[in-house]
Parts: C-alpha cells; structure tokens; sequence
C-alpha cells in the first residue's frame, strides 16, 4: 500500500525547515523507527524517522530544499505485515545503484601500487545493500572479490569482515613492500558539525574569553548522590551527579544574577534573565548538542534527575525537541565523563559564562589534623565574557557554587 509520509510539527510556531541530508534514496527499504532524513529548523538539527517499514518509491525535496510542515515529505511502498521480509533478503532490483551524488562523501585516490584489498571498480551488480557498499568504499575494497553467503549470493556485513580480516593476516605475512599506496578520506562539512562549527567561530570572533580554574572536594557531594541512588533505585530513577551539579549552580544564580544575563548585538544592553535555563552539552548521535533545564530555580531533585535524564538520553539519540535546545542562560560541559581534567570551553552564545567538568580523582589532601587522606577531587573550568563578567566575578561565584558542593547539606538547607 503506498503512503506519503507528512512531515509533522516539529516545533512550536514553525511551518518550515531544510532538508539537509537524506539517509535513504528512492528504492532503498526501510524499516520502521529508520532514520530518513535530517531537517534543520531554528538552528537545530532534527532527525525524522520514517513510521512504516517498506519502500521508499519517491522524494519529494532535494537536499537544501525548504519542506512545508503537514505536507507530503516522500512516498512509501508499505509492507503487509504479514509478507514483510527482513531487509538483507530484499529482492535486488529493489535496491538502488548509488549515485556519484550518494557517494560524493569519500574521494578516493588510486595509487601506483595495488594493495591486498584490491582497488575499488565497478561493482553495481554485485547484490548488496547501500551499506555494505559503504563499507567497502571507506576500506578501498572490491565487492566482486568477496564471496557472498548470503541469499543469491547477497554480500552480507559478515563476509566483508571476515574478508578484512584474511587480508589482514595475509598482510602481516608478506614482505614490507618498497611503496604502498595511500588514500584520503574527503567528506563534506554538513548538519550538525557545521552549525557547532559557524556557532563556535562566531562566538570566538565576538566574545573575549577568559578562563578560570579551581579545585572542588566533592567527597559528600559522592557519598549523597550514592545515598540518593539507592534510595530512587526501586522507583527506576537514575541520580547522577549532574542534577545536583546544577541544582548548586542554580542556587548559586540567585545572589550572582548577572552570570545569568546576556547582552544584545550591539552590546547596548544587558538583560538580566529570571529563569535559570541550564543547558549540558552532550556529545550526541548527530554531533555536539546543547539541551538545557528549563527553570532549574523551581525544580526538586527529583524533578531535576528525571528532566536530566531525558534530555541527555534524547540529545544522544538524536530525536530531539528543538524547543529543548533554545532559551538556555548557561552551560555545563562534562567533559570529565570521556577523560580530562582542565578545559577551555567556549561560550555558547548569547550566554556570558561556561564551566567544564573534569573528571573525579582520588587525590592526597591534608585533613584538619594535618593528616594525609584520600578525599575525591574535581577541577572545573570557567569560560566568561569579559565585557560582563571580570575574574573577581567568576571567582566570587565559583567560591559559592564550590560551598555547595563540598557541603552539600548546605543546598539541601538552601532549597528548603
């Protein structure tokens, strides 16, 4: 049964977006809940999942086309659920040959020197999908040199592995050759890294940055958050720190408003903002995405870890509201999460202030006996605008955000 899939409201007030890339082409089968394409709306990059598992029989916007929302976005061949096949045991003429435009993402450069894996040709008749043969184009392989075990002789994921594998053995047994032929991978800047990539620049160009380091001993901010954990674990709640991280920022906030303000263009004007929108950056699915907690001020922990947990968990598999990612005052990178401990973060723009999270160490610190202890160490890194915010500032503020921290029965006293 074919179908046009609507394009639906994907945020409040907009009637539109770009097209910014398909990850399908007519002809190719799709499963439901598959990713289609990517829209860009607001500046937020959204990524739409087709509803129904079949045949994508016609697009009907190219990319850098502007889409109407409640219109048609492409047509669909529907499968009958009874006669629904799985996807590596699509009839092949079903498949479509790949476009130089669908392949534009990788040159490659043959060298003088053919290599074990063979050099890339023509190999459109080989029965495969789209993404097997991009697999085979990122390794510089020939399709119709490996054997396929799937049905009709279909190339599976499996048989271009286990072939990388042969060859790499066989590599590791021949004789160092004089020359070997090299290849460049060339991919376009698109979605969400070109729009970090315009944001970041700009801010850069516009905002002078100044950074701020400092030490936080969050020994019991550790030992609370264990204590929370256990206590939500049959409620199926997960507490990290982040929630209590920006709970103390929040808090924080309110005797120093002005790390929550922002200036206008022309830095005429600086308005100081009531709602605490504090937003985290999360390397997600589609690139670095920055959703924020809207008014934290008013928010429990509860509240607070529930709303964490869903923005984190959306911005990482990319189906992410693009209201979440607007409005927010200022940011929290937990670059400490991947590794690091001192960073120099970039504002996000129009905000005045960023702080990077290092990771938690277990360091020697002198206690009040002049005893040598164990206690959990954490550096944090303040980004500011220094046409708002001075060193005294962010020292000031961070001073008090730390007091929280390291006593953190002083927040639980300040939200009473």
């Amino acid at each position: 049964m074919k179908r046009d899939f609507i394009l639906p409201d994907i945020g409040e007030g907009i009637v539109e977006c770009e097209v910014i890339e398909w990850k399908v082409a007519e002809g190719d089968r799709i499963e439901e809940d598959q990713i289609v394409v990517d829209v860009s709306t607001d500046k937020a990059i959204v990524e739409i999942p087709s509803m129904h598992r079949g045949l994508v029989t016609k697009l009907y916007y190219k990319q850098g086309d502007i889409a109407a929302v409640h219109q048609p976005l492409f047509a669909i061949e529907v499968d009958e659920e009874s006669t629904v096949a799985p996807l590596s045991y699509a009839d092949h003429s079903q498949i479509q040959v790949e476009t130089p435009e669908t392949v534009a993402d990788v040159n490659v450069t043959q060298g003088p020197t053919e290599t074990i894996k063979g050099q890339p040709h023509s190999d459109d008749k080989v029965l495969t999908t789209p993404a097997v043969r991009k697999m085979a184009r990122q390794n510089n392989l020939d399709l119709t040199l490996i054997t396929g075990t799937g049905k009709q002789g279909r190339v599976l994921k499996e048989d271009v592995l286990q072939y990388l594998a042969t060859a790499s053995s066989s590599e590791q047994h021949q004789e160092p050759a004089l020359s070997t032929a090299l290849t460049d991978r060339v991919e376009p800047i698109k979605g969400v890294r070109k729009l970090m990539a315009e944001r970041m620049a700009d801010s850069v160009a516009s905002i002078p940055h100044f950074t701020f380091v400092e030490e936080i001993d969050v020994t019991e901010l550790v030992a609370l958050r264990q204590s929370l954990k256990q206590a939500y674990a049959e409620k199926n709640l997960k507490i990290t720190l982040m929630p209590l991280f920006i709970k103390a920022l929040s808090l924080a906030l309110k005797e120093f408003p002005i790390v929550n303000s922002r200036a206008n263009d022309d830095f005429t004007q600086l308005t100081y903002i009531s709602s605490h929108n504090i937003g985290l950056a999360v390397d997600g699915k589609t690139g670095l995405l920055v959703p924020n907690v809207k008014n934290v001020q008013q928010l429990g922990l509860v509240e607070l870890a529930e709303e964490t947990n869903r923005l984190i968990d959306a911005a990482r598999s990319g189906k992410i509201d693009p209201a979440d990612l607007r409005g927010g005052t200022i940011s929290i990178s937990n670059i400490g999460a991947i590794g690091g401990t001192v960073a120099t973060p970039i504002i996000n723009r129009p905000e005045v202030a960023i702080v990077a999270l290092g990771r938690i160490q277990q360091l020697p610190r002198f206690d009040q006996q002049g005893q040598v202890v164990s206690r959990s160490i954490m550096t944090v890194s303040w980004s500011g605008d220094h046409r708002v915010l001075d060193g005294g500032t962010i020292a000031r503020f961070n001073n008090l955000w730390k007091s929280y921290l390291e006593q953190p029965m002083t927040m639980i006293a300040a939200m009473i």
